[in-house]
């Protein structure tokens, strides 16, 4: 299997997950699937009042260099961590 179809399969995976991931969790599994997907971030700041804007985008910008397919590769693992720790439904 090719890494895109590891990751679309990833993608699928994460939704199937028995309970939800810490926010922490949620926070990396956004920054890394952004960063497989579209790479540096490419917007500005959210403003102060969007704290979870603000949240989201500080991860992101925090795997600015990492390149699309080491993202990806981080994003399966990070998946099949949560499948092991949390299982699927």
């Amino acid at each position: 299997m090719s890494l895109d179809e590891r990751f679309n399969k990833a993608a699928e995976d994460v939704k199937k997950l028995k309970s939800k991931p810490s926010d922490n969790d949620l926070l990396e599994l956004y920054a890394l699937f952004k960063q497989g997907t579209v790479g540096d971030v490419n917007t500005a700041r959210p403003g102060m009042l969007d704290l979870k804007g603000k949240a989201k985008w500080d991860a992101w910008n925090e795997r600015k260099g990492l390149s699309q397919s080491d993202a990806k590769e981080k994003y399966i693992e990070k998946v099949e961590s949560l499948i092991s720790a949390l299982g699927v439904a």
